[in-house]
């Protein structure tokens, strides 16, 4: 179809008029849906990508990282400035792109006039409800990805452990895709097999093609596996050695603000910083940090305003089940009323039997103090919600703040060394 047939959106030009016009893009692009994860696989695809000799980038959440960098103000953004930074990334040289594909971005069309070699996903749980209304319309949106972005001869990468999976498998292969399973699953080709996990990170055995290997994982996390085995499969969909992707994995760094250890005091007690904004991801993050902490886990959890209300408690109740201490704080309350936010997470907290371990402590700095002089030795701190963020949103001020830094600073003041 010539591009002065292509439709337009709301007055604006279509992601492929766009593509047009930029010109080409790099020669390996993949992409990444899911409610979590996104941001950790497209960082370790770029990680292997780069470990194998390309220069690679990977967009999405933390901008453009890699080879080439440039900042971004949506997780996928809109069609003329995606297709405007992929075709300069092309200009200085990269070769090799993961993508983050948000729901939001794949509803309105932004990918559209992106050719992708492999795409992946990772799982579905609830977000953004504000915006999609619906599961169903939420799935849909993320769905475009494999129904009408990824092109036929494209391989798909499905972590087989998500309830989710049959579905997504479903739409794939009723348009004649590959499909690379990933996970403990048994018909998972790209198969974790076990991990064995320590105070700095794991190690993992799993099997492709029906032979096992065993890797070594600096990563803290079992969910850690599950986004490097969608990594691992993307990269080989996009037409890397399977031998020589599992060489690079020894190589992988902890993304920003994804399970990123953050400070550690004399005693030996951890604090790590994570994205988890959702129910399953503070879960997911509690359980998975687990397995490496002898002692207590002392979570913060809070909870953004002018999104998704119904989460608030959920994500409240997640941390009440699988954390020994809960300080529910601020995170990003927006237009809305600081107090309001705390107490739908507090009742999320109480209604999972938390109540006798849990503090309200609006001011994230004080609760993050609070949570750093708690830890004795062998204890663990998990700070939730920002990740690598390094704002605080209030009305409609950004106020610098980034919780790295202040469980650092946090250290250094209980420890008499600031």
């Amino acid at each position: 179809m010539p591009f002065w047939c292509w439709p337009r959106t709301r007055g604006r030009p279509s992601a492929r008029t766009c593509a047009l016009w930029f010109g080409p893009h790099p020669e390996t692009v993949v992409a990444v849906t899911g409610t979590n994860g996104k941001t950790s696989v497209a960082s370790f695809c770029r990680q292997i990508w780069m470990a194998l000799g390309y220069k690679a980038v990977n967009l999405g959440t933390v901008g453009i990282e890699g080879a080439w960098t440039h900042p971004l103000r949506h997780t996928t953004p809109d069609p003329i400035t995606l297709h405007k930074v992929l075709a300069e990334a092309r200009r200085a040289g990269v070769t090799h792109v993961a993508m983050e594909a948000s729901s939001h971005g794949l509803d309105q069309r932004r990918l559209d006039g992106v050719w992708l070699a492999a795409a992946g996903f990772t799982n579905f749980t609830q977000d953004h409800l504000d915006y999609h209304k619906t599961f169903e319309a939420y799935f849909a949106a993320k769905m475009r990805l494999f129904r009408a972005v990824l092109p036929e001869d494209g391989v798909a990468v499905v972590n087989f452990d998500d309830p989710a999976a049959t579905a997504v498998t479903g739409i794939c292969v009723a348009r004649g895709l590959e499909v690379i399973g990933t996970g403990a699953h048994q018909g998972a080709r790209l198969r974790l097999l076990g991990q064995r996990f320590d105070a700095t990170g794991q190690d993992i055995r799993f099997e492709w093609q029906g032979r096992a290997r065993q890797a070594r994982l600096e990563l803290i996390g079992g969910f850690q596996a599950a986004n490097v085995l969608v990594a691992m499969g993307l990269c080989i969909g996009a037409g890397e050695d399977a031998e020589e992707v599992f060489k690079a994995l020894p190589e992988l760094q902890t993304v920003r603000g994804r399970m990123q250890p953050a400070a550690r005091r004399a005693n030996g007690a951890s604090v790590f910083v994570d994205y988890a904004h959702t129910p399953d991801a503070v879960e997911t993050a509690l359980k998975a940090l687990r397995p490496h902490v002898m002692g207590r886990i002392v979570a913060i959890v809070g909870a953004g305003g002018d999104r998704d209300r119904g989460k608030r408690p959920l994500m409240g109740a997640a941390a009440a089940r699988n954390a020994d201490v809960v300080i529910v704080t601020d995170d990003n309350p927006r237009s809305e009323e600081p107090g309001s936010i705390r107490a739908a997470v507090l009742e999320g907290v109480r209604s999972a039997g938390g109540s006798d371990v849990v503090t309200e402590v609006g001011d994230r700095a004080e609760a993050i103090l609070r949570g750093v002089d708690a830890l004795g030795p062998g204890d663990a701190l998990l700070i939730c919600g920002k990740g690598h963020e390094t704002g605080q949103i209030v009305g409609n001020d950004i106020y610098p703040f980034d919780d790295v830094e202040q469980a650092s600073v946090s250290v250094a003041v209980l420890e008499g060394r600031a």
